[in-house]
């Protein structure tokens, strides 16, 4: 790539090894911002470098319930998150990930999880506002997907951002780019979607997202819960989804096909004041498939393709050090509907809790206690009745 070419990617583009970094962090959730977090590097070539890392979140929870059947309180200490990562450059233009995951490990008892790649793509970097992405990474669709789960706000992610068929990964290519000074942000994805002998025509799957950044530029592929008062962040985005002939609404005569769309709208705020750190995030979900879940549908068809969802979450970072770290609080409150006809599904999620910085998101500390109510509880699943939950967390990055 000539001189002329690479000054294009305008005042926001990075040196090369720092923009890898911070791409990661947005794709992967293991990675995180800036040089500070990066492991070692070691060089390959004139160009080339290969940087790993390791991450691990370790959960102790305490739930109302054991089973569906087991109304008793239960106990369970796991590996949430548990992580090695490589990434690099092979040149200017062309860079690589790879994530090698054996999350949930010891979760229920399921112990000696195996370990599976769950990222793998090349990066194609032209200019600021083309570039490609090409393997498994994240779905391109939501912007709390696109969170690092290693940087949230609270201890995790909503399960109603995934979406029914792409979830929280597909393997596919998205063309993304910056533009205005980054203060506007493009994506488009097609990926494989839902695959099987259930759908009635093997469609791509094609997402688009967009979003505006009023202040600070959010300018990565992936976006941070909080940026821990280092930015002053309004950013507005929305997201599409759609597969064409994704499901049958009588799947007994294979007839009646139907197509999915998936839409949101969300929002995130983040202002650093001498008070403190005040953040605020909102997003709506809704997903359809011409109402087949409710017909006759085939037996692997989610349950979430007749849902709408929404969150609303805050929180206040204290402005100066409490002990040795820094001191975050946050609230959340999840609300999910899903248009099942006898379903006992409707519920809300009400979380706070707090997070200790001991070295940033490096070295950390959760707690989270949650409550779910449900709008109709289930008479015999203890599962699908009101219960709360307490999490106490440790993520240490290396």
């Amino acid at each position: 790539m000539n001189g002329n070419n690479r000054s294009a990617r305008g005042a926001h583009q990075l040196p090369k090894m720092i923009r890898t970094v911070l791409l990661a962090s947005g794709l992967s959730c293991a990675a995180l911002p800036g040089l500070v977090q990066a492991g070692p590097t070691i060089q390959h070539g004139e160009e080339g470098y290969v940087t790993f890392s390791y991450a691990l979140q370790m959960w102790m929870q305490n739930r109302d319930y054991s089973s569906a059947s087991n109304s008793g309180s239960s106990f369970d200490t796991f590996l949430r998150r548990n992580r090695l990562t490589f990434m690099g450059q092979y040149n200017d233009e062309i860079g690589f990930y790879a994530q090698l995951e054996a999350g949930n490990d010891s979760k229920y008892a399921n112990d000696e999880r195996s370990v599976y790649y769950r990222d793998a793509y090349i990066t194609l970097d032209f200019t600021d506002a083309t570039r490609f992405i090409v393997g498994r990474f994240k779905n391109t669709f939501s912007r709390e997907n696109l969170e690092a789960c290693l940087e949230p706000l609270t201890l995790d992610r909503s399960v109603n951002s995934y979406t029914p068929f792409g979830g929280t990964r597909d393997t596919g290519v998205a063309m993304w780019g910056n533009l205005a000074d980054a203060k506007f942000q493009y994506r488009l994805m097609v990926a494989d979607g839902r695959e099987g002998d259930d759908v009635p025509k093997d469609a791509p799957r094609i997402t688009a997202r967009a979003h505006y950044s009023a202040f600070d530029p959010e300018f990565d592929y992936g976006y941070l819960g909080t940026y821990l008062g280092t930015r002053q962040v309004l950013t507005i985005g929305v997201g599409y989804d759609f597969q064409p002939d994704v499901a049958y609404a009588n799947s007994t005569l294979r007839r009646d096909s139907q197509d999915y769309q998936g839409m949101t709208a969300d929002i995130f705020y983040e202002q650093p004041t001498a008070s403190g750190t005040y953040t605020l995030s909102a997003a709506y979900f809704d997903y359809d498939v011409g109402d087949a879940i409710n017909k006759d549908p085939d037996a692997t068809l989610p349950i979430t393709t007749q849902l709408e969802a929404n969150y609303i979450k805050a929180g206040y970072l204290l402005p100066g050090k409490v002990g040795m770290g820094r001191l975050q609080l946050f609230a959340r409150h999840d609300s999910a509907k899903y248009n099942v006809t006898g379903s006992d599904l409707d519920q809300t999620i009400t979380g706070f809790g707090a997070n200790y910085y001991i070295d940033g998101q490096k070295v950390k500390l959760t707690l989270e206690h949650a409550m779910v109510k449900f709008d109709k509880e289930h008479a015999t699943d203890h599962t699908l009745q009101n219960n709360a939950q307490t999490t106490l967390g440790l993520q240490v990055i290396f």
